[in-house]
Order: structure tokens, then C-alpha cells, then sequence
């Protein structure tokens, strides 16, 4: 092993005094040894102090606070994600500062999840001390030529090889390539290097050394390669501690808690580099007069003070104090000390816990002693011994403490109850000192009773962890270009909206003239927008999905009041008879009048029928096709509002008067209408999608008449029904309207409305699957499960509210068993599918508009759209979305849009109250 004056501990020219000058022997040495081991026994809490005080430093760095500095910098790494399994190829690792003044070289084979294990390869080279000691390009030079020797004995040949980079110093990250050194520690301190990209010094030299073709894909230090060097075991391993010649942690944090990166979604792996936690009042009462007499012979005195309690460099040096000054006061060796004992770096680790080990005996004991030039007597191994379980003890217990934090930062930023989680352990303190691990887990089990704790060793001391950072690298990066090519078609131009918008102007024109067009362009009968002088009490029914409702509405001077009731539709009847479906509506008319007193009553009636209908007069509507689910036998080509009257009729002592048949899109625009006359478009977007507006009456070929407004239904979900919008269908929109009850029709509303968009997002995501992108590649029988994924849930994933684990836990509630990653990926998919029905939306819309405008001969437009619809109402970017869009396609119209407020129950009313005020007019 090297000298310890090699990493740190060799005494600095010109220090004063040492502090061990003064301890004094005190009269009774029987009572020196119990003394100096009280000293380094630490209370539950003085323990739960430090967790506290480190926490909040954790804290405090996490959010960015600069004064005060906190004592740990927390720095991110830029590893978003833990393996798992599935990565494969051959990866070249270099090792730096992770074993002292060593490098290593490896070549790691991963064989994924199927595949069998290769041990790595590798080799040590030992780095000369000055070369530690000189010119930074000195050291990368070495390292590069250390590199081509290790690979000339391989057959490499021409191959791009992928590297790792582990470079265990404190380091600020800026990307997965990209560290700048802060400091040197561990007894190097080579010159240029500081405030310098240690990737691209790198990558200098190997260029320098020329022999052969390497990319440097990520810098890790030892702490996130032993936590991804985890095996993976029921979950993956989402902390790393190593304990090696110094100390460190590190764990997946969300995102969006780290100030410098400015993130809202995903993990990233924090670096806590707790080694320099210097926290006085906390630390302050643990501190020993030997740890303040290894600190002031250190090379860095007053930094790294918790790494000097903790770390394996410095344990056989406390106890080389311990030993010596119990030597000088005559307890221990007759009062001998031999030059190993006052020499720094004497005692060193493997000297500590071979002492320790009960299982040595005295014999062994007494063997090292004699090695270090001693002559112990028969009662100084038991003391010895007492003495490196002392120090021993104590930084296991002040290492658990900073683990317990860590946890505990952990379980708050994840609000779970219980933490289950794996730690990866690395570096030698764990291996060659096997008490260190069952004390740490003791001391964590008193401080984080609420943390399920399992510790796993890493894999090869965190060589194979970097090699599986550069694999997960570029497996992300290979599922990138899969991912944003899956989703390509998905990302629409301005050229693609601006096409669409001219598409429908064409088909608009054509539909109001009557020629063969994909938009049906139905009168509604509907010739003025409310203007507020509506009195009266109306009855309204709306049918448009799987629930229907019965509304008294009271329209009076102080405003509109509503009552009203919700009735369900069984599956049996929306898919029976015609008969049936319309007993059942009027079954629960007369229920409600009971409800409500008004039996025997005949009030105007207004009848929201949300399906494609050809009207030809205000109560008269021809039912072109059943949408939404429903297919009703014998009503299609027949008036629903006959078949209303006779179920009218066949219930009797029942009188209802139907004013008007309504569809829901005309009843959001009459009622938004009421409060703003500038609101001449409605518009749907909830399970499937419509949208209305007030045309010329010159312009509709099909109702006589050259003046005055007549109001369109335009039935623009069957918009591309003639193929016009192939060019924008993905193969997951082919699948979807394959499987529909309708395959061909509606396929424009089949690409917006939030009857599909759920089935939309299930099948890309069974694609990302095939592909090996989501999921590890295992297809679920959940995921083949028809509409499993609803349109909701889209609007919950890309809530900006819900944190990462909220959309896992939403998925998870799906049976789907994923990672961070897949979350993100999914939300990707999501945000997408919504994106582009959003902007085919606005293109809709901005194509009415404009031909309002065009009608009028206007410069420019101020017009109001009223909205309805679930998807429209309740996704957190849908509204934007269309409003941009619109804005962007149509600049001369001033939009503005107006979410209804019962548009279907309300605006039937009013619809009904201007039937009833218009015909009073006429009667007058």
C-alpha cells in the first residue's frame, strides 16, 4: 500500500505546535486507557445531531443558498438513471484517486438480462509520487499511456471504444462529460488542474498519445460506480456509500429539488461529498485531541474533518496516535515506542481490522505489534484491540448518522412512510473490516426506524458501476433516437397546421354548397345568439354520452338558475333498441318532474342530442350515425325528436312540449353567447369533438334566404374522412380506428378527442415495448388491454404539479412495473399525442374564424369561442395549446375563449327561450 505521507498526512513546513503536545500523562495510568477510549464513544444524541445538522446542510446546498456555504456541496452528476438489465457491449473504465496512488484500466463485457456473466478485465499500474506531485499533463499523459498498454494486449483493432471515466476527487459537474477538478484530496495535488474539465484533459492526452479511436462518454466518481455497480436486485440500488481511503455518498434525488439544474421531471444522482461536513456545532463535541492532531499534520488542515474520522486513510492513524501516546505514558509496550509507532502512516487499515477481528487471538495480535518493532506485554492485545474497536466503532456509528440523513431526505422528498431501499457499499473499510457493516446497519435501524434498509455490495469496488454509467448512456441514447423517431409524426409544423386550416376552408366551402365534402355543414335553425331579454322557466335533456341529464332551467332578470339531475344509460340500452334507449329517456323525464313538482306541467323543451344530425327545422333532426359508443337499432334516418314524442306518447298523462333539438356544440355556444354577444363559435373537445359557428345565411345553399345569420354545425370530427388528412396519420392512428366500432369515419376526431387519445398513447407505448425502449422490453398483459389507458390520465401525467413518483404511481396503478426513466419516456408519448391534438384543434378553429372574417370583410376580427369538453376543460396545456395555434395561423382575428358553463343543459334553455322570444316577435 502507499505511504501515507504520499496521500495527505505528511507534516507541513512551518506548522506550529502539534495539538497531541498537550496531552498529559496523568498520575494514574490504570485510568488512561478507559479515558482515552471514552473519547471516542459518541451518544444516540450526538449522533442525531449530526443526522440533523447534515440534512439541513444537504438542504440548504440543494436549493442553491450560497451565504452561509453550506458543509456539503451536493453536486449533480448528471446520471439520470439506474441499470436495468438489459445493457450490453464491451466498455472501457480508467480509474483514478479511487485506490489512493494507483490507476486502473479495465475492460467490462455486459451480456444484458439473458446473458451470462464475463468477469472484466484489468490491470493496476502504480502512479510515481511525482507524477502525482507535478504537471497536470504529466498525469493525463500517463494515463493515456497506461491506456494503450492495457488495450495493445487486446484484440481491439480499429473498434470506437466507449470509455468511463472515474475520477473520485470533488468535482463540478456541468453534463455527463463535462467536471471541472474544485480540488485535489487524497495526497494529489498535481498543478494546471484545478478549475480545469478533467474530460477534456483527458481526451487531450489520449489524442495526444494517438493509438487509439476513444470517446468518453461519462465521468463518474467511485461513489456513483459503486452504486451502479449494484446487482440488481428486487429493486434497483439508489444510493451508493462508499467507505474507502476517504469517505462519500450518493443517491437519486428528484430533479426538480436541485436549484442548478433547473429541471422539473426525472432523477439525477447528487454527490453529497460529506467527507468535508464540518459542522463545529455538531462535530465539535465528537472531536477527539487525536483527530485534532491528525487534521493539523494533514496536508489540508481544517478540511475534509469528517472524512478524517471516517476514512480508511485515517483510521490506522488514529489509532498510530492512540498507541503512541499510551506508549509515552508507560501503559502500553513497557513504555516503548518503536520508529514504526511514531512514523505517520505506521499503522495502516489492514493493521486496524486484522487487530479487531476477534477471531485473531492474541497471537495475532501480538505478531503485528512485533512487525511494527514492538515487544508487547501479554495484557497490551487486549487493550490494543479495545482501542481499534474503539475507532472503528465510532466511524461506523458517525458514518450511519450521515447515512440516516441521506435516507431521511429521501423518504421526505418522496413522502412515502416506509423507504424501502437498496444502498450499494463499496471500498475496502467494508471489505476488509466486516464489524464495520453490521455496526452501521445497527446505528441506521436507531436512526431511521421508518427506512427498510438493505445493503448489497457493489460489484468489483465500482469499476463495473462505471462501465454500466457509459452503458446506460448510450442505451438512453439509443432509445432517444427511437423515441423521437417514434414520435416524429407527432410533432406537427406550422406548415403541416397551415395545410390542414386551408383543407378545411376547401371542405367548408364545399359543405355549405352542398357538393361532396368530409364537413357535413348542417343548419341548426338556430338564427340569433341571445340578448339577454330571455325570461321564462325551460325544461332541457342532454344526450351525448354515457350519463343523461334532466334540467329545469329558470332564465330571469337577475340571471340563470339550474336544477338537475343525473341519470345513467346501461351499456344494454345504448346498444338495444331505439324504442327502449327512448322509454328510458322520458322514464327518467317524469321522474325528475315528480322530483321537482312540476307533473302535469308543459314547459318549452330543449333537446341536446350531441350526435350527427341533419335538421331541417328547429324541432326536427334526422339522425345521420350513432357515435360515441352508442348504436341504438332503427333510429338512424329517423327524427329523434318524433321518436322522443312517441315515447311521449306511449307514457301517458305526460306532456312535454319539444321546442327545439339541439346539438351540444350550438347549446355551448348559446350559452357562453348570453354573456358575451361577441360569442358566435362552440366548440367540443371532451369525448369526441364538434365545433359551430354563425354563418351568412346567403352562404348555406340549403335553407332559402339571402340575409341574416343561420348558426353551422359542422361535424368536424368526420373532417379527412375522404383521406384528406392520411398524410398526417400515424400506424397507432390506423390501429386505433381499426379497432373502432366506426373503422374509416371520424378521423379527425379520432386524432383530438379524449374518447381516443388514451388508446392513441397505449399503442405507441406497445411499440416503444417491441422496440426495447420502455418497459425493459417485456410486454404486460395489461398493456394489450383495450382503453386500460384513459384519456385522463394523460391530463394527470402532464399535470406540472405531479412530481416524477406521482406518474409512476399512476402507471403503477396500471399493473405497469417501470423506472424513472419509462415515466419520462411515457409523459413524452403523452405530451405528444395531447400536442397534436391540441394544435389540429386550433388549426379547426382558426380556419372558422377566419372565414367569419372573410364573411364580413373585416381587417381584422374580435370574436369569442364558448368551450365544453372534459379534454379541453381538465388536460393542464390542451387550452394554450389551441389558443397559440390559433393565434399563429389566424393573426388577424382577436380570439378569445370562453369555457361554458353548462353548455349542453343551459344552452338547450336558451336556445329554447330565443326560439320562444323570436316567435312572440313574429306573433306581435
Amino acid at each position: 500500500m502507499d505511504s501515507i505521507g504520499s496521500l495527505g498526512l505528511q507534516q507541513r513546513e512551518g506548522a506550529p505546535s502539534c495539538p497531541q503536545e498537550g496531552l498529559r500523562c496523568p498520575s494514574n495510568s490504570s485510568e488512561l486507557v478507559p479515558e482515552c477510549l471514552q473519547q471516542f464513544r459518541v451518544t444516540g444524541a450526538q449522533l442525531r445531531q449530526i443526522q440533523t445538522s447534515l440534512l439541513d446542510s444537504m438542504e440548504q446546498a440543494l436549493k442553491g443558498q450560497a451565504s452561509p456555504a453550506p458543509a456539503v456541496r451536493m453536486l449533480p452528476t448528471y446520471v439520470g438513471s439506474t441499470p436495468h438489465g438489459t445493457e450490453k457491449g464491451d466498455f472501457v473504465v480508467l480509474e483514478l484517486g479511487a485506490t489512493g496512488a494507483s490507476l486502473r484500466v479495465l475492460w467490462v463485457t455486459l451480456m444484458g438480462i439473458e446473458g451470462h456473466k464475463m468477469e472484466p478485465r484489468s490491470q493496476e499500474f502504480m502512479i510515481p509520487q511525482e507524477v502525482m506531485l507535478g504537471p497536470g499533463q504529466q498525469l493525463f499523459d500517463f494515463a493515456a499511456r497506461c491506456l494503450s498498454e492495457f488495450l495493445d494486449a487486446l484484440p481491439v483493432g480499429n473498434q470506437g471504444l466507449q470509455l468511463g471515466f472515474s475520477f473520485s476527487f470533488p468535482c463540478h459537474q456541468t453534463g455527463l462529460d463535462k467536471s471541472t477538478l474544485i480540488s485535489w484530496t487524497k495526497g494529489f495535488r498535481c498543478s494546471g488542474v484545478e478549475g480545469q474539465d478533467v474530460v477534456q484533459l483527458l481526451r487531450d492526452a489520449i489524442q495526444r498519445q494517438g493509438t487509439y479511436s476513444i470517446d468518453v462518454v461519462a465521468v463518474v466518481n467511485d461513489t456513483v460506480g459503486t452504486m451502479m455497480g449494484c446487482e440488481p436486485g428486487v429493486g434497483p440500488c439508489e444510493v451508493g456509500l462508499v467507505v474507502d481511503t476517504g469517505t462519500n455518498a450518493c443517491y437519486m434525488e428528484e430533479a426538480r429539488h436541485v436549484a442548478v439544474l433547473d429541471e422539473d421531471r426525472g432523477r439525477v444522482c447528487i454527490s453529497v461529498e460529506w467527507g468535508s461536513f464540518s459542522d463545529d456545532g455538531a462535530l465539535g463535541p465528537v472531536l477527539t485531541i487525536f483527530d485534532r492532531t491528525l487534521d493539523h499534520e494533514s496536508l489540508n488542515l481544517g478540511a475534509q474533518r469528517f472524512e478524517k474520522m471516517i476514512g480508511g486513510l485515517y483510521l490506522g492513524e488514529l489509532v498510530r496516535l492512540v498507541l503512541a501516546h499510551l506508549a509515552r505514558c508507560g501503559v502500553l509496550f513497557g513504555g516503548y515506542t518503536s520508529p514504526a509507532l511514531l512514523r505517520q502512516g505506521g499503522i495502516l487499515l489492514e493493521h486496524v481490522a486484522e487487530m479487531e477481528d476477534p477471531s485473531a487471538g492474541a497471537a495475532r495480535v501480538h505478531a503485528i505489534l512485533q512487525d511494527l518493532g514492538l515487544n508487547p506485554r501479554a495484557s497490551d492485545a487486549e487493550f490494543v484491540q479495545h482501542v481499534c474497536a474503539a475507532v472503528c466503532t465510532r466511524a461506523a456509528q458517525l458514518c450511519a448518522a450521515a447515512l440516516a440523513a441521506v435516507l431521511s431526505r429521501l423518504q421526505h422528498s418522496r413522502e412515502q412512510q416506509t423507504l424501502q431501499i437498496a444502498v450499494a457499499t463499496g471500498g475496502r473499510v467494508f471489505e476488509r473490516h466486516p464489524r464495520f457493516l453490521s455496526i452501521l446497519q445497527e446505528t441506521v435501524m436507531l436512526l431511521a426506524p421508518e427506512c427498510d434498509v438493505s445493503f448489497i455490495p457493489s460489484v468489483d469496488g465500482g469499476g463495473q458501476g462505471v462501465a454500466m454509467v457509459t452503458a446506460v448512456a448510450a442505451r438512453l441514447a439509443a432509445h432517444r433516437c427511437l423515441l423521437e423517431e417514434t414520435l416524429a409524426p407527432f410533432r406537427l409544423t406550422r406548415e403541416q397546421l397551415a395545410a390542414v386550416q386551408a383543407q378545411m376552408r376547401e371542405a367548408m366551402a364545399k359543405g355549405l354548397q352542398g357538393e361532396a365534402s368530409s364537413l357535413r355543414m348542417l343548419p341548426t335553425y338556430v338564427r340569433a345568439t341571445p340578448d339577454g331579454s330571455e325570461r321564462g322557466d325551460f325544461l332541457a335533456l342532454d344526450l351525448g354520452g354515457t350519463n343523461f341529464r334532466v334540467l329545469l332551467v329558470r332564465v330571469a332578470t337577475g340571471g340563470v338558475q339550474i336544477t338537475s339531475q343525473i341519470y345513467s344509460i346501461p351499456e344494454c340500452v345504448a346498444q338495444g333498441s331505439g324504442q327502449q334507449l327512448f322509454d328510458h329517456i322520458v322514464d327518467c323525464i317524469v321522474d325528475f318532474q315528480e322530483k321537482q313538482g312540476l307533473s302535469g306541467q308543459s314547459l318549452p323543451l330543449g333537446f341536446t342530442f350531441s350526435f350527427p344530425c341533419t335538421q331541417l327545422g328547429l324541432d326536427q333532426g334526422i339522425l345521420l350515425n350513432w357515435t360515441k359508443g352508442f348504436n341504438a337499432s332503427d333510429c338512424e334516418g329517423q327524427d329523434v325528436v318524433c321518436l322522443l314524442r312517441e315515447a311521449i306518447g306511449r307514457r301517458q298523462a305526460v306532456e312535454l312540449n319539444v321546442v327545439a333539438i339541439v346539438n351540444d356544440t350550438v347549446g355551448t355556444m348559446m350559452s357562453c353567447g348570453y354573456e358575451d354577444p361577441h360569442c358566435e363559435v362552440g366548440l367540443i373537445v371532451g369525448t369526441g369533438t364538434n365545433a359551430c359557428y354563425m354563418e351568412e345565411l346567403r352562404n348555406v345553399a340549403s335553407v332559402a334566404g339571402d340575409s341574416g345569420h343561420m348558426c353551422i354545425n359542422m361535424e368536424w370530427g368526420a373532417f379527412g374522412d375522404d383521406g384528406s388528412l392520411s398524410m398526417l396519420s400515424t400506424r397507432f392512428d390506423a390501429s386505433v380506428d381499426q379497432a373502432s366500432i366506426n373503422t374509416g369515419k371520424q378521423r379527425f376526431e379520432k386524432m383530438i378527442s379524449g374518447m381516443y387519445l388514451g388508446e392513441i398513447v397505449r399503442h405507441t407505448l406497445l411499440h416503444l415495448t417491441s422496440l426495447g425502449v420502455l418497459f425493459r422490453g417485456q410486454q404486460t398483459q395489461h398493456l394489450q388491454t383495450r382503453d386500460i389507458f384513459k384519456t385522463k390520465f394523460l391530463s394527470e401525467i402532464e399535470s406540472d404539479s405531479l412530481a416524477l413518483r406521482q406518474v409512476r404511481a399512476i402507471l403503477e396503478d396500471l399493473g405497469l412495473s417501470l423506472t424513472s426513466d419509462d415515466a419520462l419516456m411515457v409523459l413524452e408519448v403523452c405530451q405528444a399525442v395531447s400536442q397534436r391534438a391540441a394544435q389540429l384543434c386550433g388549426a379547426g378553429v382558426a380556419a372558422v374564424v377566419e372565414k367569419i372574417r372573410e364573411n364580413r370583410g373585416l381587417e381584422e376580427l374580435t370574436v369569442s369561442v364558448g368551450v365544453d369538453g372534459t379534454l379541453y376543460k381538465l388536460h393542464p396545456h390542451f387550452s394554450s395549446l389551441v389558443a397559440a395555434t390559433v393565434r399563429e395561423l389566424a393573426p388577424r382575428c382577436v380570439v378569445t375563449f370562453l369555457q361554458s358553463e353548462d353548455g349542453s343543459g343551459k344552452g338547450a334553455a336558451l336556445v329554447t327561450a330565443v326560439a320562444c322570444r323570436l316567435a312572440q316577435m313574429t306573433c306581435v
